[in-house]
């Protein structure tokens, strides 16, 4: 049997050569899988920059179609501050002699696009799998460059409705797409800032959006709003192209049973030459051990296969951590032009003050990366819900005061709590849900979590339009007391049920969910999916060292 540092040598002789690594023989043990994953883990960042520079394209390529999910749910909220958009599919208010979209309407559009997510989510389901995620989304894409057409022509509100309906179709298809894509391309040092990259993108959707309506705002013909819908024509036949050219996942090729498809697409993510330690083989052999020891846990990979065993828990994490999103007050955001404008400031003031927090948006995501690479994810997810539940507290107290200051001291804790949600829960959810489930029911698990996030989001989007509607319950910034109430859960849950898959592969994250491991011990237990037994020790995990003697 040859050693670590014979196949290193051998590795690096057949990249010297310039041999074409695709015909190299096959060795797929389980000595192999576990030198690759003692390998990934031990991996610096920048090495896995350098040996993964191709996975880390492709994935931003893929992750770029949020930015239009992010771009539109935000354009719906700020249009509703638009004084042209409400004369053309609102109603005059008698009484204020003020033009406003009724909330019966505001509700029928936001959860229209929920709607159609949740339908583009099972579709996804069934879809990606038996064609693969590239496939997937360039069909998408062509439908969401198809359906814009119904925005953009809307004669009345209704239309205007089943437009939105349409989309979320596709919609609903890019959020479970790109961070699965993410997650399988990327080795483990690189898998949380991938991920999370999704958030930024979609932060960067609210930016461009709250931009385009701050530059269109002051028109007073039909382009006030036709512009904003006219922009998304932008983003697909670009992203179209990039996955055209982008390879497959390799994980997606090992569960349909082709090796040398996943061995092809392995060596099109990586760049073999500037890590001559690299062996394709033993990283397929990886992929593969933990395929098999999924399939051993839990066999088959149906819907109800989500529910059954330790996936069941597995699957309340993932819709726990996504539903958090929802219900810890991020709906704020979405609407926070319209939010601050019902607080009492003029519409280009709120239109300013959104720009401002959505670029501190972004500049929180890219933060995350660094608290990532420090602390775990349950303590970033746990610290970001207690410090959002004071920001709400804060937000509501000071809607009392009812002076001018109290209002842009309202907007700058808000501008505040965009900031510290994409420094934590919002980018840190996309990390968690992809390392959760298991890989084979990855997709699945998603799209069940997502599906529940959209529906929780037509809930919170009633409830939304009626707390700020001016003719309805008119709350204005007392709103955030109740979002207070709901994060106050979010903490309550994350401190007892989320644990910490910081730094583990997926095969110790299998063994550590087999074996009931409760979610604050997560962290401190050692574990090795190649040892004998249970795979859980109390002593350190064998590091590389070891292993090679």
């Amino acid at each position: 049997m040859t050693t670590t540092a014979e196949r290193r040598t051998s590795g690096a002789t057949a990249n010297e050569k310039n041999v074409d690594l695709k015909h190299q023989p096959v060795v797929g043990s389980d000595e192999d899988a576990h030198h690759a994953a003692v390998d990934e883990k031990n991996m610096p960042v920048l090495k896995s920059i350098k040996l993964y520079p191709k996975a880390v394209g492709w994935s931003v390529v893929f992750s770029s179609a949020l930015i239009m999910e992010g771009y539109d749910l935000a354009l719906l909220g700020s249009l509703y501050a638009n004084n042209m958009f409400k004369k053309k599919y609102g109603v005059l208010n008698p009484a204020t002699g003020k033009w406003s979209v009724p909330a019966s309407w505001q509700s029928a559009l936001s959860n229209g696009a929920r709607a159609g997510e949740v339908i583009g989510l099972i579709l996804n389901g069934f879809i990606s799998e038996r064609l693969g995620f590239r496939k997937t989304m360039i069909g998408a894409l062509v439908a969401m460059t198809a359906f814009i057409f119904i925005l953009f022509f809307a004669p009345n509100v209704q239309t205007l409705v089943i437009g939105e309906v349409f989309c979320g179709i596709p919609w609903g298809m890019f959020q479970t797409l790109a961070p699965q894509y993410a997650s399988e391309v990327a080795p483990v040092t690189l898998r949380p800032y991938l991920t999370t990259y999704v958030n930024m993108c979609w932060v960067m959707g609210q930016f461009i959006a709250a931009g385009v309506n701050r530059g269109s705002i002051t028109r007073d013909d039909q382009w006030a709003y036709r512009i904003p819908f006219a922009i998304q024509w932008i983003w697909p036949v670009p992203i179209i192209i990039g996955c055209l050219l982008a390879p497959e996942s390799p994980w997606w090729h090992i569960r349909r049973g082709d090796r040398e498809g996943a061995r092809a697409a392995l060596l099109r993510l990586t760049s073999p030459e500037k890590n001559p330690d690299f062996n394709p083989d033993e990283t397929i052999a990886m992929i593969e051990h933990t395929n098999e020891m999924e399939k051993r846990m839990a066999e088959g990979t149906r819907w109800r296969d989500c529910f059954k065993g330790v996936d069941l828990r597995r699957t309340e994490i993932v819709c726990g951590i996504w539903l958090a999103q929802t219900i810890c007050g991020q709906n704020i955001m979405g609407y926070f032009p319209y939010f601050m404008k019902q607080a009492g400031l003029p519409s280009v003031q709120s239109f300013n003050l959104s720009m401002v927090s959505l670029a501190l948006g972004m500049v929180g995501t890219m933060g995350s990366w660094f608290l990532m690479s420090k602390f775990g994810r349950r303590t970033i997810h746990l610290s970001g819900a207690c410090a959002l539940f004071l920001l709400l507290i804060t937000v509501g107290s000071m809607s009392f005061a009812g002076t001018q200051a109290s209002l842009w001291g309202i907007g700058a804790v808000l501008i505040c709590f965009v900031f510290i949600y994409d420094f934590t829960i919002g980018p840190i959810t996309y990390s968690i849900v992809s390392e959760m489930s298991s890989t084979r029911l990855k997709a699945k698990t998603i799209v069940l979590a997502r599906a529940l996030y959209n529906l929780s989001n037509i809930v919170v989007n009633v409830l939304t339009n009626y707390q700020l509607g001016e003719a309805d319950w008119n709350w204005g910034a007392k709103t955030a007391y109740f979002w207070a109430g709901t994060c106050g859960c979010v903490c309550i849950w994350a401190f007892f049920r989320l644990p910490e898959p910081k730094g583990r592969t997926y095969g110790e994250l299998d063994l550590l969910f087999e074996q009931r491991v409760s979610a604050r011990k997560f962290a401190s237990t050692k574990v090795d999916p190649f040892g004998h037994g249970n795979g859980l020790e109390n002593k350190e995990v064998v590091n590389e060292k070891e292993y090679e003697k």
